[in-house]
């Protein structure tokens, strides 16, 4: 079927070079004009071919797929989306709905598959784009949408957002949801920018982009905002930022409230929106300026539609329809069903709702067996569908968390659960797997779902693995796990990390080691990885894309090859470069102390790495959070070095009071002498305070949020004059080192290439005139260097432990071997160093288990006593029973 002329596409799409020289894309590489933009557009509808086809897309944040999204827009081509990255569900649909031509993503560009030069499909006119209804399940059925619903819902989301062609949006979700593609095509409507990308939120690299792009806006589901929460967003400063959207599933009314009120604060608004696919996109909004008094509601119709409630037969709640030119022409099930023309002129949502006096509509539940999870459309009756595909008798119930399903099944059902998870497109987290005897069933022989989705408290319990034998279940548990023991903490979400946990430079080691055994590979910021996305390497799709170009590479280099790369994978494999130079620092510095062998300059390095242990760890989280974790990093400093200095006081002449209290470097003898062998845990701690002290000021942290790059360039700045003796110092011999630390510091804020081209450029520079011994001097520049450039480092296997090992007993080893290495006969040196390592990582063990059960029984008592708040005439809540509920208030969320 040729198309029309008057419907040969999309008109925002179309009508893109109508904005000039206006900047249209921005990535990390390039920015791309409006004009530039229309003619790559109109190059890919040309590669395309003559006629109309049905053309399908893996979808991703890229500029070459977005291209292509929008050339098929354009020239009145129908657009199957796939999910990005290929996979099961993106097979189904290609093998049901056989496209004439597949455009995948490979290696940053796109290629398209051409199948064949004429359509064999009957396409109706109106037909501009297939959605799947909900998310990745696998499922045929599609929404039908034409380009005049696209073209209304993007200038009806325009209206109501005010959008101006100075916003700049950041693409935050997927091309491939409609929620995320409604944000390109609302912007692209008016002349407005896109950065796009596809860095998370936890990630700095998105808020260097936000302010370095002067972003506008961007989109978020509910589980955005407990990424938001981890990373500190009230406390960064975004001059820019006008206004933030949610929608993907009901966001908590506290949480609305609190936004809400956040950002009438620092100047910008949240807009909360209701929406299906089904509709395009958008359906509701809340306007801000009602969200904080009406934070449970939707909002009203957005502009061009109406609302009305319909009465639901035996029960006592109507269903929300929506009226609109966004509604969808129907569903497609079949590539018959692509000929048909518009079959739905409203939309039953499935949504019960009501309306109140002030005109919002609030929902109130569902009336069709569906929940919105992670922004995806569930059925939970393609869940039973699938798990009796797998042989399995199964009644699935769920809500805005979980799906929840009970299997007829005796056996191990973690594989299955994971198999699930996978097929539906969710976390693993997300599906609950329990093993019974039997379906609950009610009076009438149905399922009890009820009774179903009570078994979601079990949650807690099994760790969210479901009933599903939890000990054996798969990457969630060990991730979480592991968490949990290293960093002593409980109630571990989904949503945590290393650092919003608490987790520090001593921890790191032992956590990055064990993740490693556990998931077979340690992810680059592993750190900064919600415990949901933790993955064995058999679910890493990197790992796996790496595996295969091996084999692909023997094919064509033969056996040799392969041999040499099996025995170069089994004997090393990578270690992050901050745990190796710890170990080799802490193994040069006592082995220099004791004449061992002489090679000075390595606990210079160790500064350096603290600034850039400093960085990754310490600079999350609210300023309260952040503070309180930065002096529990202090104490678990000082306390155990303190104590084994005090017994040194006490049982020998050499140390003083300084010492103990760790001030000798500013107030003991100037130069070197015997009262200076603390020094580098002396100003390691002065400087850790300092710091502390000054991100605790609300000024200073909001210029760190801001530029968190060129903060700590500001520290070298600040220590030059010493460096370059242009003032007097007293440290002991050792020099100015806060420079160090704020370049460490900086290495660990470099996020792109010119970056770490500039620091490396400023250490060439300071680095050389640091001590007039050049060979300490090289030692200094090439570990920084290494700690700059190389993330991992290849290590023999059989030393990973030993590694891991030295650097987590490092500080310990620096401030024990003192005391031990005297006992030794001086003729025997090396077992002089050996027994020093050996009896740091005695008092480590120790001195970590100690502080580990004080810490643990502090907690437990202030979770037995904890402290009742009754600030001015406000009365502790108490329950229906009468009894105390440890001090919680009825203290308005606004407070």
């Amino acid at each position: 079927m040729t198309v029309q002329p008057e419907l040969a596409g999309v008109s925002f799409a179309a009508k893109l070079a109508g904005f000039g020289d206006r900047p249209a894309i921005t990535t990390k590489d390039q920015s791309v004009s409006y004009g530039e933009l229309a003619r790559r557009v109109e190059d890919m509808g040309q590669a395309f071919g003559p006629g109309r086809r049905l053309i399908a897309l893996e979808a991703e944040n890229s500029l070459p797929s977005l291209v292509a999204y929008l050339a098929a827009l354009s020239s009145g081509n129908p657009l199957l989306i796939l999910p990005a990255g290929g996979g099961t569900a993106a097979e189904t649909l290609v093998a049901v709905y056989d496209p004439d031509t597949v455009v995948r993503a490979c290696r940053g560009e796109v290629v398209l598959d051409v199948r064949r030069d004429e359509t064999h499909h009957e396409l109706h006119p109106e037909l501009a784009l297939l959605l799947s209804t909900s998310g990745s399940t696998g499922s045929p059925k599609l929404v039908r949408l034409s380009a005049e619903s696209l073209q209304a819902n993007a200038s009806a989301i325009a209206d109501y957002l005010h959008l101006r062609p100075t916003d700049t949006a950041a693409t935050t979700l997927p091309l491939s949801y409609c929620y995320g593609m409604s944000v390109v095509n609302s912007h692209l409507l008016v002349g407005a920018s896109l950065a796009l990308t596809d860095l998370s939120v936890v990630d700095p690299c998105f808020w260097e982009l936000a302010r370095a792009e002067n972003v506008t806006s961007f989109a978020a589901v509910p589980y955005t905002f407990e990424l938001l929460e981890r990373v500190g967003f009230e406390d960064m400063d975004l001059p820019s930022l006008r206004y933030i959207t949610q929608a993907g599933g009901r966001l908590d009314p506290d949480r609305v409230r609190s936004y809400t009120h956040m950002g009438r604060r620092q100047g910008w608004d949240l807009f909360v929106m209701y929406g299906q696919t089904e509709a395009t996109a958008r359906m509701a909004y809340l306007p801000p300026d009602l969200a904080a008094e009406y934070p449970q509601s939707i909002g009203v119709a957005v502009p061009g539609g109406s609302f009305r409630l319909e009465p639901v037969p035996d029960m006592e709640a109507s269903e929300l329809v929506f009226s609109g030119p966004n509604v969808m022409l129907g569903y497609a099930e079949r590539p018959e069903d692509l000929a048909l023309g518009r079959v739905t002129t409203e939309l039953h949502t499935g949504d019960l709702a009501r309306c109140g006096t002030n005109g919002l509509y609030e929902i109130v539940g569902r009336r069709t067996r569906f929940v919105k999870i992670v922004g995806l459309r569930v059925d939970l009756g393609q869940v039973e569908r699938l798990l009796a595909d797998l042989g399995l008798t199964s009644a699935a119930a769920g809500s805005d968390q979980a799906v929840v399903a009970v299997v007829e099944a005796s056996q191990d059902l973690a594989l299955v659960a994971k198999t699930l998870a996978q097929d539906l497109g969710l976390p693993r987290s997300a599906v609950q797997l329990h093993g019974v005897e039997s379906i609950p069933r009610l009076a009438n022989g149905k399922p009890d779902y009820p009774a179903v989705l009570a078994l979601a408290s079990r949650n807690d319990d099994n760790d969210g693995t479901g009933g599903a034998a939890p000990e054996s279940a798969g990457h969630l548990t060990d991730a979480r796990r592991i968490f949990a023991e290293v960093l002593e903490q409980e109630n571990i979400a989904d949503s945590d990390t290393f650092v919003s946990l608490g987790g520090d430079s001593l921890s790191y080691v032992a956590a990055s080691v064990r993740l490693e055994r556990a998931l077979g590979y340690i992810p680059q910021g592993w750190h900064l990885i919600p415990v949901c996305d933790l993955v064995p390497a058999a679910h890493n799709a990197p790992n796996t894309s790496a595996v295969d170009t091996d084999e692909h590479s023997d094919q064509r280099t033969g056996g040799a090859a392969r041999t040499s790369r099996s025995w170069h994978r089994r004997l090393l494999a990578p270690m992050e470069t901050g745990i190796v130079l710890r170990a080799i620092a802490i193994i040069f510095i006592v082995s220099t102390h004791i004449g061992f062998f002489h090679w000075e300059g390595t606990a210079h390095v160790l500064i350096a790495v603290a600034g850039y242990n400093f960085a990754r760890f310490q600079l999350s989280g609210t300023r309260r959070s952040r503070l309180r974790r930065q002096l529990r990093s202090i104490a678990r400093i000082v306390v155990p070095s303190v104590a084994v200095i005090g017994f040194a006081f006490a049982v020998t002449d050499t140390y003083t009071w300084a010492n103990v209290f760790l001030l000798n470097n500013l107030l003991g003898p100037p130069g070197w002498t015997d009262y200076s062998r603390f020094w580098f845990i002396e100003i390691l701690v002065q400087i850790l305070l300092v710091i502390a002290a000054l991100l605790a000021i609300p000024a200073v942290a909001r210029a760190q949020r801001r530029w968190p790059w060129a903060f700590p360039l500001a520290l070298v700045v600040i220590d030059l004059p010493m460096l370059f003796d242009l003032v007097d110092s007293r440290y002991p011999g050792q020099g100015p080192v806060l420079w160090l630390f704020g370049l460490g510091w900086a290495a660990a804020a470099s996020w792109t290439q010119w970056q770490r081209a500039a620091v490396t450029a400023i250490a060439l520079l300071t680095i050389p005139q640091s001590f007039e011994d050049q060979y300490r001097s090289t030692t200094i520049l090439v570990g920084f260097l290494i700690l700059l450039w190389l993330p991992t480092l290849a290590v023999p296997r059989g030393l990973h432990r030993l590694t891991a090992l030295l650097a987590s007993a490092s500080l310990y080893i620096y401030v024990t071997h003192w005391l031990v290495y005297p006992l030794v006969d001086p003729e025997y040196k090396a077992l002089a160093v050996l027994a020093s390592l050996a009896a740091g990582i005695l008092y480590w063990a120790a001195a970590t288990q100690a502080m580990t059960t004080t810490e643990r029984w502090l907690r437990r008592r202030n979770r037995q006593h904890p402290r009742t708040k009754t600030p001015g005439n406000r009365q502790p809540l108490r329950i229906l029973d009468g009894s105390p509920t440890h001090g919680a208030e009825a203290t308005p969320i606004n407070d």
